[in-house]
């Protein structure tokens, strides 16, 4: 029996869609989500639709065994990411451990989840944490950029999905059906130029002075829905 990870049930929209078992597909994302929300395009495809954030990741032992996995979306007035750290947390797991969590996202954190991401892996010196994101949320408005700041100050790894974490995406949380990734038009493309666009964020000519950008990052962050209609 291979080692795996299963589905006891039917997930309600945005549950944690992962729990131990043998792994079972029917329940993985459908590949039209995949492909409609992990999509980098600079535009929405046609037909339009809403991009939503979607929350992958994968827990591993640092032999690379993977102990836990699942996927989040956003509730009402609950990110995926803070649910992602409640998830985490609720695990207990052993502080003499060393884990590796790898997280693939649809946009990028907001401000205030930065913030509980800089908190909960503050203090966890046994967690390295990686977030890989198909797209940037707001990048141009400041506080979401010292959101960015901040994780890399936190020794959060945070990088843009190439052709890689795409197909490992695919691989790990899709229905595939046993078929291979097949890329879009242009995702190289994106993925460089958005990739860009983050280093110049990350950049330490930047930065602003981190003790201002922790506090103005705790002042919150513009509702999305009043910046644009595309929103988390």
């Amino acid at each position: 029996m291979t080692k795996g990870w299963a589905w006891t049930s039917l997930p309600r929209p945005g549950d944690c869609i992962w729990t131990p078992g043998i792994r079972n597909t029917m329940n993985l994302l459908k590949t039209n989500i995949f492909r409609q929300q992990f999509g980098n395009q600079l535009r929405v495809p046609q037909p339009c639709y809403r991009r939503k954030t979607y929350l992958c990741y994968q827990l591993k032992q640092l032999d690379g065994f993977t102990l836990d996995k699942g996927c989040f979306q956003n509730k009402k007035q609950r990110h995926a990411e803070i649910r992602f750290i409640d998830k985490i947390t609720s695990l207990n797991l052993d502080p003499n451990q060393r884990y590796k969590i790898i997280c693939y996202v649809t946009w990028s954190p907001c401000p205030a989840c930065a913030g509980e991401l800089v908190d909960f892996i503050n203090g966890r010196d046994n967690l390295s944490l990686q977030i890989f994101a198909s797209r940037l949320y707001f990048h141009w408005v400041k506080v979401f950029q010292r959101g960015l700041q901040q994780l890399q100050a936190a020794q959060v790894s945070v990088a843009v999905m190439t052709r890689s974490e795409f197909e490992d995406c695919w691989e790990e949380f899709v229905d595939n059906q046993g078929m291979p990734f097949e890329s879009w038009d242009k995702l190289e493309q994106y993925s460089e130029s958005i990739s860009r666009r983050l280093q110049r964020i990350l950049s330490p000519s930047n930065w602003n002075n981190l003790e201002d950008s922790f506090r103005d990052l705790r002042l919150g962050s513009p509702s999305p829905s009043s910046l644009r209609s595309d929103s988390r």
